[in-house]
């Protein structure tokens, strides 16, 4: 799906590189479920020591390689526009969004936006904690998600974006302290739909716009937040919707039932277009993939990622144009 010449590094930190294509990319991942990886379009192996610096190995092009170490770098990366991605709970969604990324930033014949990728399935589950020993675990997240934020300064990102839901639900504590530009998806979301100037469905009332999720709380969070900051009212599904139509279509989908759970999902859409919401946000990987792409419904949904996606690019592309002036 991404342009074959493209070569990729992967690494887990203080292990050996495995290298390859993308087309490889997707099948290694499943099978690898904690991988730290850095990408370049003209790619370089690099491996960390226990302090975290990087020493920067040969250069290298198709499948195999020699390594051969130099001094450690402070960073890996040099470009004023090089984005570093906190990947989330599904690795296949972190390539999902570089893929938007890399096809979307180089249309036109344009070179594809530099990033630095560090992934991990550190997160278990879509709901906020009640006990106290939840309340350590997601302490312990987050701070694994900031670690990550760290690496990615070191290894020379210039921004910082997370293509995942649930990892947003925390932004400001992972955020904390960060000097870099840290795109937070619900605020990418608000701002494109509030230069749309979508105008309310039902005549004096806020425009309306719906949220569906497979995590009850923790995935809407980022979003509610943020758009109701804009002025629109954010509509959730009721817990008849959620428990007799929504999570069984996610059910049916797991049991690959696939036409069970398109028509399920088309009736949860339906059940927000009926409480005159202009845009239903989709905000789970797994109700992204449901519906075909060509299924109508799907021009009243929008896609997360997609705002994400635009923004980072917009910003990548502007950081360059003011390196290129200086």
């Amino acid at each position: 799906m991404f342009d074959g010449g493209l070569t990729m590094s992967f690494h887990k930190v203080n292990c050996p590189p495995v290298v390859g294509n993308l087309s490889k990319i997707r099948s290694q991942c499943r099978t690898r479920p904690n991988p730290c990886f850095a990408v370049q379009m003209s790619s370089t192996l690099v491996q960390t020591d226990e302090n975290g610096d990087f020493y920067e190995s040969k250069k290298i092009s198709g499948s195999s390689s020699t390594e051969l170490k130099s001094q450690p770098q402070n960073s890996l990366l040099s470009q004023a526009n090089t984005v570093g991605i906190i990947g989330g709970v599904s690795v296949l969604s972190t390539l999902i969004f570089l893929e938007k990324l890399v096809w979307w930033s180089s249309r036109n014949g344009e070179e594809c936006v530099p990033f630095v990728v560090c992934s991990e399935q550190a997160l278990d589950g879509g709901r906020r904690p009640v006990h106290s020993s939840e309340v350590n675990g997601e302490h312990i997240i987050i701070q694994n998600l900031r670690q990550k934020r760290i690496f990615l300064e070191k290894s020379g990102a210039r921004c910082i974006v997370m293509p995942c839901h649930i990892s947003n639900a925390w932004h400001d504590e992972i955020s904390e302290s960060c000097s870099l530009p840290f795109f937070h998806i619900g605020d990418c979301v608000a701002r494109e739909l509030k230069e749309a100037k979508l105008k309310p469905l039902d005549a004096g009332s806020s425009v309306r716009i719906g949220v569906l999720s497979t995590c009850e709380t923790i995935a809407v969070a980022p979003y509610q937040q943020k758009l109701q900051n804009q002025g629109f009212e954010v509509v959730l599904p009721d817990k008849e919707t959620r428990e007799h139509i929504l999570m069984p279509a996610v059910e049916s989908w797991n049991q690959r039932d696939i036409e069970g759970a398109r028509n399920l999902l088309r009736i949860a859409i339906q059940v927000l277009l009926i409480r005159a919401v202009n845009i239903v946000i989709l905000a789970s990987d797994v109700l992204q993939n449901i519906l075909p792409r060509e299924d109508p419904l799907l021009k009243k949904c929008m896609d997360p990622m997609d705002a994400l996606a635009r923004t980072t690019i917009k910003w990548a592309k502007s950081a360059k144009k003011v390196r290129r002036k200086t």
